[in-house]
């Protein structure tokens, strides 16, 4: 268990009536290897595809994509950025997963380097939300975020398997988070096809509740802490 590091920094222009800002960076959460699915009913499981994982700074009507380490790839992603800023919302601080995905479904970390050799769009999977309009969410049980997340896309009347799309870019609301004691077999035909599942415990609050990663394939199914 470790606490989670920020940077507290921002600017006095991010403060909108009155409300304080959302940190210019939280460090992310990140899934440990080990050999066994966790058990019992006090975890959440949420689907997990290969792309880098983003982070997404809104203050206004601004979007800054912040990777893992901290560093602003907006311009790489602008698509992303103006489809995020659409948010009714005046600051927000959102965890997800920037993916290509094939026209079959599947993501592809090539195709996102841009390497791929079969076409593949960009989407944003979000799946947290740490801050909204001046609320640090951080302290609030996993659930807690994820309804609040929920009633922020509904908002942007993105919900399920919609989409708000900006040119080239989407931003995906990802509901697909199973309720602790049930599976779902995921195949084809069943929206984008994931790299494994991230495990997230239940019982805890606060995002230094451990979490574990299941990467699965058709014979296998190692998980990560």
């Amino acid at each position: 268990m470790r606490s989670v590091k920020r940077s507290v920094r921002v600017a006095a222009r991010d403060v909108i009536a009155g409300l304080p800002p959302p940190p210019s960076w939280i460090e992310p959460q990140l899934c440990k290897l080990v050999t066994q699915v966790p058990a019992g009913g006090a975890w959440a499981h949420e689907i997990k595809f290969d792309g880098y994982r983003m982070h997404a700074r809104i203050v206004g009507k601004q979007a800054i994509l912040l990777t893992r380490n901290g560093l602003d790839w907006t311009a790489k992603y602008p698509s992303i950025a103006t489809a995020l800023a659409a948010l009714k919302c005046r600051q927000a601080y959102i965890d997800g997963e920037l993916c290509a995905v094939r026209p079959d479904g599947t993501t592809t970390f090539a195709g996102l380097q841009g390497h791929g050799q079969t076409p593949a769009a960009l989407a944003y999977f979000v799946f947290d939300l740490l801050h909204l309009d001046g609320e640090d969410l951080t302290k609030l049980p996993l659930l807690e975020r994820k309804a609040k997340l929920e009633t922020l896309l509904r908002r942007a009347r993105l919900r399920g398997s919609c989409e708000a799309r900006s040119r080239r870019g989407r931003l995906k609301g990802d509901r697909r988070t199973l309720p602790a004691g049930q599976s779902r077999r995921v195949g084809k035909n069943q929206g984008p096809q994931p790299e494994g599942i991230r495990d997230r415990r239940l019982d805890r609050s606060g995002r230094v509740a451990p979490r574990a990663r299941c990467c699965c394939s058709a014979t296998t199914v190692t998980t990560a802490n």
